[in-house]
């Protein structure tokens, strides 16, 4: 169960997921400062994405996503000059009810939002899995998942890794992060990749030569 209000850690080009890992480097004082009390406290940190226009404003409180994900510090270097590397791993969407000004750094009051798997959509969620395997890596007849994508990792963990770490657009892993539940990202997932397989032929294509 997540806190009630947790800071948060704005950025314009991440987005977290629950279950996956994120390797930090802060260097900002205030969010220094975030670091050295969560350290101290829970540890846990809301990652949220900055929506579009946040430039002129970033020293103070540009607009944010109202959905984020709170992630937990597992590992935590503090450099000489005060800087931190961190990583952090993913453990729950939330929705941003209020922000709290009351500190340098951001902070605020959540909602958590629940993403309980099923037992009715484990059938379902294996068969948008092979979807996407095949998508991803296709094999000849007979061959088989390729090996880079291990059957025994969880069906949570792989989809929402390949949501976090493929190479999509900021503002579609944002889409994706918002879906309701698993088997609706998943799916989304599948149309994003589909849709750019055939941009990308459509864009090669010898006739558009």
């Amino acid at each position: 169960m997540l806190p009630s209000t947790i800071p948060l850690f704005p950025l314009p080009n991440v987005v977290l997921f629950p279950n996956v890992c994120l390797p930090l480097h802060i260097f900002e004082p205030r969010y220094r400062e975030m670091v050295a009390h969560t350290l101290d406290a829970d540890r846990i940190i809301g990652m949220v994405l900055l929506r579009p226009g946040w430039e002129g404003e970033y020293e103070g409180r540009p607009a944010v996503y109202g959905i984020g994900c709170a992630g937990l510090i597992t590992h935590a270097e503090r450099l000489d000059d005060g800087r931190y590397n961190l990583v952090l791993r993913g453990l729950q969407k939330f929705k941003v009810a209020e922000e709290d000004h009351s500190r340098r750094y951001r902070m605020a009051t959540i909602e958590p939002v629940l993403e309980t798997v099923v037992d009715a959509d484990r059938a379902t969620i294996a068969a948008e899995r092979r979807r996407l395997e095949a998508l991803l890596v296709p094999q000849p007849s007979g061959r088989g998942v390729d090996p880079k994508m291990p059957p025994s990792m969880p069906d949570e963990e792989l989809v929402n890794a390949l949501a976090q770490y493929l190479d999509l657009e900021v503002v579609e892993k944002q889409a994706l992060l918002e879906r309701d539940g698993l088997v609706q990202r998943c799916r989304s997932l599948i149309d994003l990749l589909e849709m750019k397989v055939i941009v990308s032929g459509h864009k090669w294509s010898p006739g558009n030569c």
